[in-house]
């Protein structure tokens, strides 16, 4: 950290107390100080008590000294005022408090990944990411591919480190922790025009978590992001496709946002719009009309492109018994799936039944 930090607050604080305060290192050299001759000089009273006082305020025969840091954390500084007394140790504690903050804010400015994920939770103005992309000396235009994974049966918190473990570049890839169960990849990619590459590495990952974790999860991908301030939108598709695929992809664990097809459109469409659309469609008998063994045979129709004979082999029926099970539903729904206009709103109509059967599981 930067003693120019630490410098200016002991600047500000100055006009406050007569003491003489300053900040050491952890080896006692003076890093800052209102008296600007001890800068760089060594406290021979400091030796060894910041190890032997890790989290509170400690005295030696001249000085009164209180560690920058939490409980149970690494501490690298200590600030330190003339004298044992009240006083000394009232101005020790409140510098102390005023150093951490800074110390935090300082860390948190100059950290990458605490900066890649402001960017994704949208914690950063827009026009401030390049200004912090230049101080961190970060590669603002390169292709990035940005990959959420999600625990699915139970969280393992050792997931983060696994996933850490297979990408160690600290510079170029980040591994981000967003809660419990959900774990974000920044991942610096060679082509921006490659989706196989993401998709190679969510399938690593997903491997990884079930050999070493026995742990299982979906992952979902967004489109590469060409720029930092596109990071934000492409975590957004990265959800996107995993509260999708879980709604029209259920057997797949690995849902790339390019790949949703209708299902994104339907998904972003309210429920109420969604009833009036099936009750629209079928006028004369409501879908559940439809029993279980229809509705098989229907999406082995649409699984088979709409080829009859195709659908009755796999159906192991005579292609007439098919046929009279086609006429079945037209006569109940008025569609006639061997009709392509007819079998796109049937097939529509179908998606959007499953998405408020989801809707209204989730209430």
């Amino acid at each position: 950290m930067s003693s120019r930090i630490f410098q200016s607050i002991i600047i500000q604080m100055k006009d406050a107390t007569d003491r003489c305060m300053g900040v050491v290192d952890d080896q006692g050299f003076v890093v800052a100080c209102s008296e600007l001759g001890m800068i760089g000089s060594r406290l021979e009273d400091f030796h060894g008590v910041l190890s032997d006082y890790p989290d509170q305020v400690f005295t030696s025969n001249v000085r009164t000294y209180k560690p920058v840091g939490g409980v149970g954390t690494r501490l690298d500084y200590a600030v330190f005022v003339d004298g044992r007394d009240a006083s000394a140790r009232c101005v020790c504690i409140l510098a102390a408090v005023a150093f951490q903050e800074a110390k935090m804010n300082y860390e948190e400015k100059h950290n990458k990944a605490t900066f890649v994920k402001n960017i994704i939770s949208d914690n950063i103005l827009p026009g401030d990411i390049y200004v912090r992309a230049k101080e961190l000396h970060f590669t603002a235009d390169v292709p990035r591919g940005v990959i959420l994974v999600r625990q699915t049966e139970r969280a393992d918190m050792a997931a983060v480190e696994t996933i850490s473990n297979m990408f160690p570049d600290r510079q170029r890839d980040f591994v981000l922790s967003i809660n419990e169960t959900d774990v974000v990849l920044i991942k610096e990619l060679t082509s921006a025009q490659d989706t196989k590459e993401t998709y190679e590495v969510a399938a690593a990952i997903e491997s990884t978590l079930k050999t070493e974790l026995n742990a299982r999860c979906v992952v979902g991908i967004g489109t590469t992001a060409r720029h930092l301030r596109e990071l934000a939108e492409r975590y957004k598709e990265a959800q996107v496709a995993i509260e999708v695929g879980k709604v029209f992809d259920t057997e797949k664990s690995i849902i790339h946002y390019d790949n949703l097809g209708i299902g994104r459109l339907i998904y972003q469409l309210p429920t109420t719009l969604c009833e009036m659309f099936l009750s629209e469609v079928f006028k004369k008998n409501p879908i559940e009309a439809l029993d279980q063994e229809t509705l098989y045979t229907i999406n082995k129709f649409f699984e088979n492109n709409l080829n009859v004979s195709e659908t009755s082999r796999k159906l192991f029926v005579h292609r007439n018994t098919l046929v009279y099970r086609l006429e079945k539903i037209k006569k109940l729904t008025g569609l006639d799936l061997r009709e392509f206009d007819h079998a796109i709103v049937f097939k529509v109509a179908l998606m959007v039944k499953k998405y408020l059967n989801s809707q209204n599981t989730e209430f």
